[in-house]
């Protein structure tokens, strides 16, 4: 503990020393955020002014967009502006902003992930009293309660985090703030600090996946029962979206979090940072977008999407 010392700034990896890779870099995160950025302001802006979206799944949808857009917007300016800048500094402040805030977004997005798979349960297998359980009080309590299991489980791994001493080095082979990695640079043991705080994180992330699994066998098996295939395809529109998102994010965490923290500067740690932090929030409103009607057709009255824009499902 002698040669503990403090830090006030950490040095996050680069994707490349070389000045042209680094212009390259920054341009593919430009376009990558520019377009996310576009494409979920369009689905907010679609769902707030058309008043045939304003109903829970569109409701839950608006707000996955505003998660999208924070989770994004934490860590893809900060590493254009380091590749742009030709620098790897990150303050101290700047890296509890980070882990808190995506850990929110990310958290909060499995907790609403879980919550639209219930609302297409409760849309196909009770639609009868779909109106009566889904009601807009009940939608809300639902969204609150993603966004504060999100707010508690990063303040629990921020704090624990953050109340280390870090001693090792300042230096984090990663190109954002990753708990994982600022760990390692801990001089303290860290089980007994973070054994909470990943107590509930696997509880939480564990149950939800059960939850949505659960829901869509139940969809599933509902929607095989239905005599007309007409009724099955449509029935069927309105969960592939949500399955889709919720493949590709289960798909991307799975591959960054499986695989074991690395001592040293990894290219295979940055891709696959690059897809659960960047790819989701990029696909999710193209996802939506394509295969949903109802959000076409808003498009349209936006002037957004030809009006000849042909959709093979509907919602």
């Amino acid at each position: 503990m002698s040669n503990c010392t403090t830090v006030t700034e950490f040095l996050l990896l680069g994707f490349s020393d070389t000045r042209e890779l680094q212009i390259l870099h920054f341009v593919i995160f430009l376009a990558a955020y520019l377009a996310a950025l576009v494409g979920n302001l369009l689905v907010l802006t679609v769902v707030t002014t058309d008043h045939h979206l304003h109903s829970p799944m569109y409701y839950f949808l608006a707000n996955l967009s505003i998660l999208d857009l924070g989770s994004i917007s934490v860590i893809v300016p900060k590493s254009m502006a380091n590749s742009l800048l030709n620098t790897r500094t990150i303050s101290y402040a700047g890296c509890v902003a980070q882990v808190f805030y995506l850990l929110l977004f990310c958290t909060a997005g499995v907790a609403l992930l879980t919550i639209m798979a219930f609302d297409r349960y409760v849309a196909i297998c009770k639609p009868l009293h779909y109106e009566i359980i889904m009601n807009r009080r009940a939608c809300v309590q639902m969204a609150a309660s993603a966004w504060a299991a999100g707010a508690i489980n990063s303040a629990m791994h921020t704090g624990n985090t953050f109340s280390l001493p870090f001693c090792h080095s300042n230096i984090i082979n990663q190109f954002f703030c990753e708990v994982p990695q600022l760990l390692k640079l801990s001089c303290s043991d860290t089980y007994r600090r973070e054994l909470a705080a990943i107590v509930f994180t696997a509880f939480l992330g564990l149950g939800c996946f059960v939850f949505i699994v659960v829901s869509y066998v139940r969809i599933f098996t509902a929607v095989w029962s239905i005599p007309s295939e007409q009724g099955r395809q449509k029935a069927f529109s309105t969960c592939i979206p949500h399955l889709i998102v919720v493949s590709l994010f289960v798909s991307t965490a799975g591959i960054a979090y499986t695989k074991p923290v690395s001592d040293s500067p990894s290219r295979l740690d940055l891709l696959a940072a690059v897809l659960y932090c960047v790819v989701p929030p990029l696909m999710n409103p193209v996802i939506y977008s394509m295969r949903n009607k109802e959000i076409q057709a808003a498009l349209r009255k936006l002037q957004v999407l030809p009006k000849n824009n042909m959709c093979i499902f509907s919602s």
